[in-house]
């Protein structure tokens, strides 16, 4: 009698990539209902324009390489790539900024490379470097908190604002710093920590005003990823980790030059950055070892870029970065094989 036997894996634990890219959006909802509520619907619109953008330019690039097309566009990984971009850019940035920057995703840093699976690089964060080096103006024009103005943005002056340019009746809520931007200016004047917090409309109790609870939200996520075992603790916790232990060391030397633990990691990017961008599969580690290492390095590189360096929030460099190095620390520290000591 024959037997038919199939390839391995023999047993399938019922992962698909499109099922973790849903789980991964289903993740993100929390945290993008809490930054439309303090930044506006400007957060959507961004959204929207970089899931059109990168799925035609997934189309199209797909055609030219006579792949099939909608197999992969069906597996979310696109998806996936325009949110975490969208969600890093200013609600109020131009639409062309979202557009350019998903392309630049799409086609340079993953399709180029071979598609998903190839890319060294993530994506979302080549994109969002790649508009942030090329136009630091309108990356950097960011809103005050609408809880904290008396303005209110609609659907509708976001879309004024994004598509011609229009302020409606926002004006004094826009072009301001981030709450780390404005500590890293204001560090550089010989003004201490708490003489820039104090009184200042950008920062609340914790962390800048709004992104401490973005923070969480975008925490709550990540810990059901983990839940659901999409991803692993070792690289958010490494992360986090890192930046609570320099910070809180620094912190101790100087508390009138360094900012607090609680600052770092509930304002900017940090959670977004250390559950949804750090923990890709492809351009990170793989082994658990060297997931620490990799979370380490990108922990070390944020804390030290938004402390010495030239830009306030680091975590797309500092992702970047150890994007570099991830196949020689997979090189160097590899899992052992089963039935062997070493």
């Amino acid at each position: 009698m024959e037997f038919k036997t199939p390839t391995s894996p023999h047993i399938h634990s019922g992962a698909t990539v499109s099922r973790v890219m849903l789980l991964v959006m289903a993740a993100t909802i929390p945290g993008i209902a809490v930054y439309v509520s303090y930044f506006g619907w400007g957060v959507v619109i961004n959204i929207l324009l970089a899931l059109v953008t990168a799925l035609a330019c997934e189309a199209g690039i797909l055609i030219l390489r006579k792949r099939p097309v909608l197999p992969f566009l069906y597996d979310g990984s696109a998806v996936v790539t325009a949110v975490l971009l969208a969600l890093a850019l200013p609600p109020i940035a131009p639409w062309w900024i979202a557009v350019l920057g998903a392309a630049f995703a799409i086609i340079i840093a993953k399709q180029l490379y071979g598609g998903l699976g190839y890319n060294p690089f993530n994506p979302a964060m080549a994109g969002y470097v790649m508009l942030l080096v090329s136009f630091p103006i309108e990356m950097t024009r960011w809103q005050a908190p609408l809880a904290n103005t008396e303005a209110s943005l609609s659907f509708i002056d976001s879309w004024h604002i994004i598509f011609s340019g229009i302020q409606a009746n926002i004006t004094d809520a826009i072009s301001m710093a981030t709450p780390l931007d404005t500590l890293k200016t204001e560090l550089r004047l010989d003004q201490s920590v708490e003489q820039i917090i104090t009184g200042n409309p950008l920062f609340s109790n914790l962390a800048g005003l709004g992104w401490e609870w973005i923070n969480i939200a975008f925490l709550i996520g990540g810990l059901f990823l983990i839940y659901k075992r999409i991803i692993s603790w070792h690289i958010p916790v490494a992360v986090l980790a890192t930046v609570a232990i320099l910070s809180g060391v620094f912190y101790l030397i100087d508390a009138d030059t360094f900012s607090s633990p609680m600052i770092h990691l509930l304002s900017g990017a940090t959670m977004l950055g250390a559950f949804f961008i750090a923990t890709d599969p492809v351009s990170a580690t793989t082994s658990n070892p060297a997931r620490i290492i990799y979370g380490v390095g990108i922990g070390v590189f944020i804390y030290v870029i938004r402390t010495w360096g030239g830009y306030p929030d680091a975590v797309a460099f500092s992702v970047l970065l150890m994007n570099m190095v991830a196949p020689t620390i997979d090189y160097y520290v590899k899992p052992r094989v089963f039935g062997h000591k070493q």
